[in-house]
């Protein structure tokens, strides 16, 4: 049996080593997502100045020319943009970058190497709006 798209939200990716960005795309467009690939920090910032809303982030920190925590302060200072989800996806480890990153306010933080699995866990929760009481 064919799994059917689970949906065509719209994610900006924020990756800048080309197979990982090409599996990421393949993954979520798997999933239904529509996948708006930026390729390094300064496309990113371009992007967000000038594409239509996501309903995520999927960002890694280490980027050539703007770092990803600086890519995630102008999410937050961006008007509309500030309660988009975003997801760190990165091969860092060093806690204080995490700390840093969580006190912006990041959705999840899933380090490279990824499952699968995992990823499109945290994306379907990232997009699943709480639920009231």
């Amino acid at each position: 049996m064919i799994e059917q798209p689970a949906t065509n939200q719209p994610i900006l990716l924020v990756e800048d080593e080309s197979d990982t960005a090409a599996l990421l795309k393949l993954i979520l467009q798997e999933k239904g997502y529509q996948v708006v690939h930026a390729a390094d920090g300064q496309d990113a910032l371009n992007k967000i100045a000038s594409i239509p809303l996501p309903s995520l982030v999927l960002l890694d920190i280490q980027l050539p020319h703007v770092d990803g925590v600086t890519i995630l302060e102008t999410i937050r200072a961006t008007p509309n943009w500030q309660d988009v989800p975003v997801i760190l996806l990165t091969a860092v480890v060093d806690p204080l970058c995490i700390r840093q990153a969580v006190s912006i306010k990041v959705q999840d933080y899933i380090l490279k190497p990824f499952k699968r699995d995992t990823l499109l866990r945290c994306v379907e929760q990232a997009l699943t709006p709480p639920r009231r009481p």
